[in-house]
This record gives C-alpha cells, sequence and structure tokens, in this order.
C-alpha cells in the first residue's frame, strides 16, 4: 500500500515538482524512468534472496530504505538529486514487494492464501484511489516535498517491527547464488523497460534486451543452481498466469492512459471532472478483490480469470464508445471489476502453485509481470494515438485482452466433485497421510487440496 500510494500521489505531483526545481520534461520522465529500471531489474533477484536469508529481513531492509529514499527526495536541492534517488527508492521497493508474497506464502496454510491475497489487492486499490487525492492536496498545500515525507512514519514504523521479530530458521538451500543469472536477467529487464518507456523511437536498448534474454535462456539452462528454479518458470499455470497478468495490467494502464486525453482534451472535462468519472474503477477493485476469493474456491482459477479479463475487454469496449457521464462510470466500473479478480486469482495461481522455498522468486515473477504490464500498456497507448483517434488503444487492447482468452486453459479448473472426493483406502491400509492432505478439520469441513486452487 505503501510504495502504491507513492507512485500515484507521485504522479499528480509531478507538474509541481516540475515548476519548483526548473527540470525540464525529459528530466521529470526519467525520475519515474529510472524507478521503474530499478524496480524491474531487481524483482526476481531479491526474491531469491529472501528464499534464502528470509522474506521478513529482506522486507524490512527494504521498508527502512525505501524511507530513507523518500526522506533523502523531500529534501533533494535539484533534479539531478532527484533522479538519482528515485533509482535508489526503486531498488529498496525491489527488495520488499516479493517479500510481501513471500511472506504470506509462508504464513498461510494453502486453503487460506486466497483471502490474503484478497486483502493485498484491495489494499493495493485503495492505494490506487487514495493517492490522486492525497497526492494532490498535499501538493496544493504544502508543495511537491510532502508526498515523499508521506512514506517515512510507515516505512520506518513496519521495518522497524519487521527485524525486530524473529523469523523462523531457514533449511540451508545448498548451492552458490546466481550472480551471473541474476546480472544478465536484470540486465534484460531493465533494457525491456527502457524499450517500452522511450517508444515510438528505437534506442539502443532493444537489440541489447534481446541478446541478454537469450543469454539469460542459455545460462539458466546450464546453470547448477539457477535463479529461475525449474519447478517454477516450467509450470504451464504458473506462465499463463504471468502472461495474464501483463495483459490485464497492460489493458488497464494504457486505457486509462488513452481515457486522460479522451475526457480532458477530446471531450473538455477538468482534471477534477475526469478523476470522479473514474472513481467507479478503484472502488470496484477494492470490492472484486474479496469476490474472487470466493470464485476462485467454489470455479476455481482457469473459470475465473477467464471470466474476469472477458469483464476487462468488455469494460474498454464500453469505454471506447463512451461519451455521458453514466457509460463512463459504467466502463470503468467493469475494469475495475475484471482487473481486480484477475490480479487476485493470477497471483494465486502463481503463488499457490510454486514451492514454498521458492515464494520469493514467484513473487519476484508475479511483480515483474504487474511493472512490465503497465509500461507496455502505455508504450501502446502512446503508438496508436500518434497514428489515429484516441480512443483507438481502448478498442486495440479490448481485443489483445480478449485474444489471450485461450491462455487461461493451462491454468487450473476446480476438479470434480467425484475426482476431488477423499479416496477411503482398503481394510488394514490406514493412510492417515493421504486423508489429512484433503480434508481440513473442524467445523468447515473439506477443503481444496494442494492439487487444487
Amino acid at each position: 500500500m505503501v510504495v502504491a500510494l507513492d507512485g500515484t500521489a507521485l504522479t499528480v505531483a509531478q507538474p509541481t515538482l516540475r515548476g519548483d526545481l526548473a527540470a525540464s520534461l525529459a528530466q521529470v520522465q526519467w525520475a519515474g524512468t529510472g524507478y521503474l529500471i530499478a524496480v524491474a531489474g531487481l524483482l526476481v533477484f531479491a526474491g531469491r534472496l529472501g528464499d534464502r536469508h528470509g522474506h521478513r529481513r529482506l522486507f524490512g531492509v527494504g521498508m527502512l530504505g525505501f524511507g530513507a529514499a523518500s526522506a533523502g527526495l523531500a529534501l533533494a536541492p535539484d533534479m539531478r538529486w532527484v533522479i538519482g534517488l528515485r533509482v535508489v527508492q526503486g531498488v529498496f521497493g525491489a527488495l520488499l514487494q516479493p517479500a510481501t508474497l513471500g511472506m504470506l506464502r509462508a504464513s498461510y496454510p494453502p486453503e487460506r492464501l486466497r483471502t490474503a491475497l484478497a486483502v493485498r489487492t484491495a489494499s493495493i486499490g485503495v492505494a490506487a484511489a487514495a493517492g490522486p487525492l492525497v497526492g494532490g492536496a498535499l501538493a496544493t498545500e504544502f508543495g511537491w516535498r510532502a508526498v515523499f515525507l508521506l512514506n517515512i512514519v510507515p516505512t520506518v514504523l513496519f521495518g522497524v517491527l519487521a527485524l525486530a521479530s524473529r523469523e523462523p530458521a531457514r533449511p540451508d538451500p545448498g548451492g552458490a547464488l546466481d550472480l551471473p543469472g541474476a546480472l544478465l536477467l536484470g540486465l534484460a529487464l531493465a533494457c525491456l523497460v527502457h524499450t517500452l518507456v522511450t517508444l515510438p523511437a528505437v534506442s539502443w536498448s532493444a537489440p541489447l534486451a534481446l541478446l541478454a534474454g537469450v543469454a539469460v535462456v542459455r545460462h539458466e539452462r546450464r546453470a547448477v543452481s539457477p535463479l529461475l528454479p525449474p519447478d517454477v518458470i516450467g509450470s504451464p499455470a504458473v506462465g499463463a498466469a504471468l502472461g495474464m497478468l501483463v495483459v490485464a495490467s497492460a489493458a488497464l494502464n494504457g486505457g486509462l492512459f488513452a481515457c486522460v486525453y479522451v475526457l480532458q482534451d477530446g471531450l473538455g472535462h477538468t482534471a477534477l471532472h475526469s478523476a470522479l468519472l473514474s472513481l467507479p474503477l478503484p472502488v470496484l477493485l477494492v470490492a472484486a478483490a474479496p469476490a474472487s476469493a470466493v470464485l476462485l474456491r467454489r470455479a476455481g482459477a482457469r473459470a475465473t480469470v477467464a471470466g474476469a479479463t472477458a469483464v476487462l475487454a468488455a469494460g474498454l469496449l464500453v469505454l471506447a464508445g463512451a461519451f455521458g457521464p453514466i457509460t463512463f462510470c459504467t466502463g470503468f466500473a467493469l475494469v475495475g471489476a475484471g482487473f481486480g479478480a484477475v490480479m487476485v486469482a493470477a497471483t494465486h495461481v502463481v503463488v499457490r502453485q510454486a514451492p514454498a522455498e521458492s515464494a520469493g522468486v514467484a513473487g519476484g515473477l508475479q511483480q515483474t509481470a504487474m511493472n512490465v504490464g503497465p509500461v507496455l500498456g502505455v508504450a501502446t497507448a502512446t503508438v496508436l494515438m500518434g497514428l489515429g483517434p484516441a480512443r483507438s488503444p481502448l478498442l486495440v487492447l479490448a481485443l489483445a485482452a480478449a485474444a489471450a482468452l485461450p491462455v487461461c486453459r493451462a491454468l487450473p479448473r476446480r476438479p470434480s466433485r467425484a475426482s476431488s472426493a477423499v479416496s477411503v483406502p482398503p481394510a488394514g491400509r490406514r493412510d492417515a497421510t493421504h486423508i489429512d492432505l484433503d480434508v481440513e478439520r473442524g467445523p468447515r469441513g473439506r477443503s481444496l487440496g494442494d492439487h487444487e486452487i
């Protein structure tokens, strides 16, 4: 919630920052780009560090470092300091984000993980809704530096609590840390983000991203202790879930980017009026989080993600043809509901399917998808708006989301009652372990087994 609030609040405060520091538009953009590159390049490696040394410890260090960088930004004398400290902030943000999913995976039994992830998603939705309002109010009354001061108290509080609490001893994973793989993957992801941010211009980072990506694949296949464990990246369900997260986050952010220009430049609405029209999106995103946990239990991940993606695509189609307040509010509501459900369900697949000892890597991959997707969506919208009407990205992104629906076939489905019923072993061979894996003791009866989502 701290990270999401920081990003959304700063977006609103950027014009004030630019005027106060006499910065160019390119410098302001690099403050955001530097943060994204640092985060994207380090997320998976940070997750692996958490798997080896403790997610709570990485979370605490990440929180304290994020707060320290925020304090430095509040005192930054010029734009060069802002850009440099935003990169530092991105490094510590990369440490703490995968750790949140790793801690949830370690702390909650599988049958309760859905609810924990729903709460996490809802908190991000609340931050996304409150960020522009909080950032706008702080920047207007106290200046842009107050936006960064907002982070200090919660980061210090939760960072100290995380480091002060005792973490269970972790088994020795064995093998050396795959530093070459981490460097190659970080280079590939950082160059990919840079390439997308600089579109439609062709940058030097595009061929470098491709070469680094090929090198990562070759290295990971030969590494004795690879950074990306085969039991994580080799799972079709995990790959499909990560793909749907990229598609959904690209559709959401690219669609919002286009809607800003449609509402303000095309229809003449003010920034405040545009924000009010889009308010159903975060409200429905928050509401969809607990609803998706119920859908996961009753319908399974395949049906939940496919249905939610269809709702997201329908919302973009409504926005593509919207002119009045009712249709805009309806479109934003559908987009928020669809994205919220996809985020919870797909994240649950990634974290739940990965072994507990690789939860940090799984969390890093999930966060990477959630960072690459928005950059891809905004880059797509920027290119399409340069070629045609401002509404064209909404139609294209809706079609792209619909075209991705076949990917959902690789996601786990809810087993039928007949196949999921508890089998009774023959007389004389009481398999207590098998029974305990499939039956939850207590008044709620049977929960989903380890093979179910």
